[in-house]
């Protein structure tokens, strides 16, 4: 009984320090360590590593100048998958996610989330010539012989389970890296992003293009678009609620706007990064 006893106690004990260990570092300790753990998912133009090592994208260069800005001298990047970038935040593998990830609902019961950084609409990556004639997400539910790609964990899937197309006609893929090879062989007929990212991949492959004539999803009556944000685990009002402070007073300088506009982010978005709060977007349905 004595063994089982403390067998108990040291079970309850272990758990209790996992639990510890999971905790994110407050803005704080960060200062004190003088790092941050920042991730990205290697998706153009948000967030993504160079060859040579280098943190880029819409969400990495704004994370520097905000972090320049808290005082913190030392970013350690880390990437990983997109639909590894919540739990990462959950188990504590980084403190913040710089992916310019969509700030919704769901997501919000979740995480923590920075006011917006930036606003984007939507896309479709096609075979070159387009030859089934896709330009909108709705194709896939009205011609039953289509398929689209979708990446794990993407807003996408939920768009096109509005919109009524069926599991059947959806491919999940692991990264935005497989999207040229799915649709250049007939895995998929299209894949399904956001307008940057589909405009990034159709350079970089001879047999893809983006969709012409695109037209923007139209869920519950309206136009789709996405605002991102930087996210932090739940429970780490002081780092949030620093970035906020810092991202405020940068959206407002010229160094912002050459930044966003520089990874292909249009006017249009740029003004609709500053029509959303973070609040409204939680509650959004």
């Amino acid at each position: 009984m004595k063994t089982l006893t403390k067998a108990m106690i040291c079970t309850v004990a272990m758990a209790g320090f996992a639990s510890a260990s999971a905790h994110a570092a407050t803005l704080e300790q960060i200062k004190k360590s003088g790092t941050i753990r920042i991730a990205v998912a290697n998706e153009i133009p948000y967030g993504y590593m160079t060859p040579a090592g280098k943190a880029k994208g819409a969400g990495p260069d704004v994370a520097k100048a905000i972090m320049k800005e808290l005082g913190i001298k030392n970013i350690k990047w880390v990437t990983t998958n997109f639909s590894s970038l919540i739990p990462g935040l959950q188990a504590d593998r980084f403190d913040m996610v710089a992916a310019e990830m969509a700030i919704r609902p769901d997501r919000c019961k979740q995480v923590l989330f920075s006011e917006p950084n930036s606003s984007y609409g939507e896309g479709l990556l096609v075979a070159k010539g387009n030859p089934k004639g896709i330009h909108a997400f709705s194709d896939f539910a009205k011609k039953p012989d289509l398929k689209v790609a979708i990446m794990a964990g993407a807003d996408q899937l939920e768009m096109m389970q509005k919109l009524g197309v069926k599991d059947g006609n959806m491919v999940t893929i692991a990264s935005n890296a497989d999207a040229i090879s799915t649709v250049a062989t007939g895995r998929a007929d299209a894949y399904a992003a956001t307008s940057l990212t589909v405009g990034g991949l159709a350079k970089k492959g001879k047999k893809v293009e983006t969709a012409s004539d695109f037209k923007d999803p139209m869920i519950d009556g309206k136009a789709v678009r996405s605002w991102g944000g930087f996210t932090f685990a739940s429970g780490n009002e002081s780092l949030q609620k620093a970035v906020n402070t810092a991202l405020a007073k940068y959206k407002k300088t010229p160094e912002w706007t050459k930044s966003l506009t520089g990874y292909g982010f249009t006017e249009a978005d740029l003004k609709g990064s500053m029509e959303r709060t973070t609040a409204q977007l939680c509650k959004s349905e």
